[in-house]
């Protein structure tokens, strides 16, 4: 099921009662109780590669297909797509002949690279080595394993030899199967031609797209729509009023970005270990059950949890006045740990506590 499928169901039935913003399909560990930061060791080449890796996804131009591929225990399914980047500009993918979106230069956790912040996370939680050279699509690659405390590899990465560039990345269960594959499967480093322009006002779904001499998709829209960063007062903020936005999920998933819908009523929230990433959207409201004809109901922790997506994996969950979506790439199990885990956590006692604590002395002290 398509993140467009089930927006556009979401839209037609109002399965939530503030309405799930449309730019759900932004986008894209394992189940467990958030762990504290290890102090694990890494080769340096193989971590300078990896930030290499992270500056060339901005620095290399290049044309190619891409593919991102998902896999359980019983079937895997495929998406593929063209892509081409222009530095400086941004990535723009087609499906056929048919644009399908653009991401800014600015977007966050492109999968040719790292930022900073989920690079950090990797070395936080896995030792990141060196493994033996490899090839993909022709070129060759250099490899580096990210491992576990026991030594079994959970990612691994092909780094292209001579732009730096990342080919390819899996990410591997404790069993040792990949379970979540992305890549080129063709590239070539050329310049992308410009993109013809389009006039202004709507034409074939598309729009112009601000300053950038483009055009633009729903997907472009999406990313404007999240472009209000939130920083570490505004999440204080948010969490004083009661909102479930914890900076740890479980499987050692970590708060990196946090962005507000331009309306304000919908929070997007990005975690992850270093490996797995995971779209939390919260919003106040709550969960229109009768109108979620076609998703799977099951119980995670005493609650009920709604689940859908074969690609991508969904997971919808409602308690405490907020209903949480969940949208990632990583098994469902994932998914559904974390739906089960918001927003039931969102107002411990001691935080309670220190929030009246708070008021209290802000009552006392009226010039404070």
């Amino acid at each position: 099921m398509s993140a467009r499928a089930v927006l556009g169901r979401g839209r037609r039935r109002s399965v939530l009662a503030c309405g799930l913003a449309g730019a759900l399909a932004l986008a894209a560990a394992l189940a467990g109780e958030p762990a504290a930061a290890r102090d694990v060791r890494s080769d340096p080449r193989a971590v300078a590669l990896l930030r290499a890796a992270a500056d060339a996804a901005s620095r290399v131009p290049y044309q190619g297909r891409r593919f991102l591929t998902t896999a359980s225990r019983s079937r895997s399914m495929t998406s593929r797509v063209s892509v081409a980047h222009t530095p400086g500009d941004g990535i723009r993918y087609r499906s056929g002949t048919a644009q399908r979106g653009y991401r800014p230069e600015s977007a966050a956790g492109d999968t040719t690279g790292f930022t900073p912040e989920t690079l950090a996370l990797l070395t936080r939680n896995y030792s990141v080595v060196r493994a033996e050279d490899s090839a993909v699509c022709g070129r060759r690659a250099r490899v580096v394993e990210a491992r576990r405390a026991d030594g079994s590899p959970a990612g691994r990465f092909w780094i292209d030899a001579e732009t730096g560039l990342m080919l390819h990345r899996e990410l591997i269960d404790a069993t040792g199967r990949a379970v979540v594959m992305t890549g080129f499967t063709e590239i070539s480093f050329t310049e992308p031609p410009p993109e013809p322009a389009v006039l202004d006002g709507p034409r074939n779904g598309l729009a112009r797209f601000p300053g950038r001499g483009g055009t633009r998709s729903g997907g472009e829209e999406a990313a404007a729509q999240w472009g209000d960063e939130l920083d570490r007062a505004d999440l204080d903020g948010l969490r004083e009023l009661g909102w479930p936005v914890p900076d740890d999920l479980p499987g050692r998933l970590t708060l990196h970005d946090a962005r507000r819908d331009a309306g304000g009523g919908t929070v997007h929230l990005s975690y992850s270990d270093g490996l797995a990433a995971v779209s939390v959207f919260v919003q106040p409201g709550r969960l229109d059950e009768a109108a979620m004809d076609g998703w799977q109901k099951t119980v995670r922790r005493g609650r009920t949890v709604y689940r859908a997506g074969s690609l991508r994996h969904w997971a919808v969950s409602a308690d405490d006045g907020y209903v949480v979506t969940v949208l990632t790439d990583a098994p469902q199990s994932t998914a559904e740990a974390v739906a089960a885990h918001l927003p039931r956590e969102a107002d411990p006692f001691w935080s309670r506590l220190s929030r009246g604590a708070r008021r209290l002395t802000a009552a006392a002290n009226p010039f404070d």
